[in-house]
């Protein structure tokens, strides 16, 4: 009955295909395309948006031209028309456009496609996601000079390259390539190895953590991988940030000279011990203090007051009151409690008038010191309340995406 379901499954997903390889998804072919290749590339468009008329030939091109020159390549490329077929967009909290998706193995990955939209650029970029994402090693000397001390790096030791649970690191590693480096025992590091063995290498300590867990478990393992590679506390750029954003959660910002390497471990090892619960309730996340000067004025600071400590919550920025009191025990977990109760809104209201007042007139002084005849940003004379959030002004630029509402950002 099963390989009944798939012939017909095949052959479903065949008779959705278009013109160049090109697969149009809907919600009753798409766990059939979702799995019918290794790597599975999708456009979410819609035809009232320019940007998606724009995309689509372009898209369709570069479906053509990977399966006339990679035709042994297991990829499928798929467009979703977010018009006829809104339940698949929603599946997956599309509401921009237009959006591109890659699936490995049948998952999702967290990252979006976000760079050129080229033919050459997207047909790199499918490339790349099926480059090997597993480094092997043969001792374990070639494997300590070649590892990167400075990135979260996955040591495993398989005997059976052809097992299923080889296959279940495999899956993961694909998923997980970008924030984990992932290496493979082979000939003389496997000697003396008795069953399979995983490890996490942190690269703030240097220690390795051993996985306990079953390899037939891909869930657990997936689990526990993730947890390793993906730490509490990230790395804000400017490239990153719409993604950033998108997540949804309020940035707890740790603002910093990033030279100080120390701060960073410092506020680190304070997210993980006061924010161990809060992983899905802020983002937790080091910000380079010269880059995001903007920010800094914003709230009143300049790259001399560094390390600044706030909180943007896509309404208002809320400073960290005392940086001298951020290491006692308590302050930090109590300063992102206070905004989910909503608290830091209310004292922040509560204090509005002065903060306005201190905020002009510290902006004049910079503005004085700069040449400026008045700086950009100054709160008019009469305005009710301070400018809102920075890095919501930083979500999907107008140049790039259209809305439901066929409005542009």
């Amino acid at each position: 009955m099963s390989n009944l379901y798939f012939f017909f499954s095949i052959l479903f997903v065949s008779f959705s295909v278009i013109n160049g390889g090109l697969v149009t998804l809907t919600m009753e072919n798409l766990d059939a395309v979702l799995q019918s290749g290794q790597v599975v590339f999708v456009a979410f468009c819609a035809e009232w948006c320019p940007f998606s008329r724009r995309l689509r030939p372009i898209f369709e091109e570069a479906a053509q031209k990977f399966d006339v020159e990679h035709p042994n390549k297991s990829v499928v490329w798929a467009v979703v028309d977010s018009v006829q077929h809104p339940d698949v967009s929603d599946k997956y909290f599309v509401n921009k456009y237009p959006t591109m998706k890659v699936f490995i193995n049948g998952e999702l990955i967290s990252k979006e496609y976000r760079s050129t939209r080229s033919v050459e650029a997207l047909t790199a970029f499918v490339l790349q996601q099926l480059d090997v994402s597993i480094t092997e090693f043969p001792s374990k000397v070639y494997l300590e000079a070649g590892i990167d001390r400075s990135k979260r790096n996955v040591i495993g030791y398989f005997a059976d390259r052809t097992s299923a649970e080889y296959g279940n690191l495999k899956k993961v590693a694909s998923l997980l390539r970008e924030d984990c480096s992932f290496w493979v025992a082979t000939d003389e590091a496997l000697k003396g190895v008795n069953g399979n063995l995983l490890k996490f290498r942190d690269p703030d300590t240097d220690d390795e953590q051993t996985y306990t867990g079953s390899f037939t478990d891909y869930d657990f393992l997936k689990q526990w991988l993730m947890d390793k590679c993906i730490p509490l506390v990230r790395e804000v750029t400017f490239e990153n940030v719409e993604e950033l954003t998108e997540e949804g959660m309020p940035f707890l910002i740790f603002f910093r000279d990033p030279a100080d390497k120390e701060g960073d471990k410092i506020f680190s090892e304070l997210v993980m011990r006061e924010l161990y619960d809060q992983k899905g309730a802020v983002n937790s996340l080091l910000a380079d203090g010269h880059k995001f000067a903007h920010p800094l004025k914003h709230l009143g600071k300049t790259a001399k007051d560094l390390p600044v400590l706030a909180i943007d919550s896509f309404q208002h920025m809320f400073l960290f009151p005392d940086m001298h009191e951020l290491d006692q025990p308590g302050k930090l977990r109590q300063f992102v409690l206070d905004l989910h109760s909503g608290k830091l809104h209310k004292d922040f209201h509560e204090t509005l008038d002065q903060r306005i007042a201190d905020l002009q007139k510290l902006a004049l002084e910079q503005a004085a010191q700069d040449g400026e005849a008045k700086p950009p940003g100054v709160l008019p004379d009469g305005e009710s309340t301070p400018k809102p959030s920075v890095f919501k002004e930083l979500k999907p630029s107008g140049k790039r995406y259209s809305l439901l509402q066929k409005t542009e950002l």
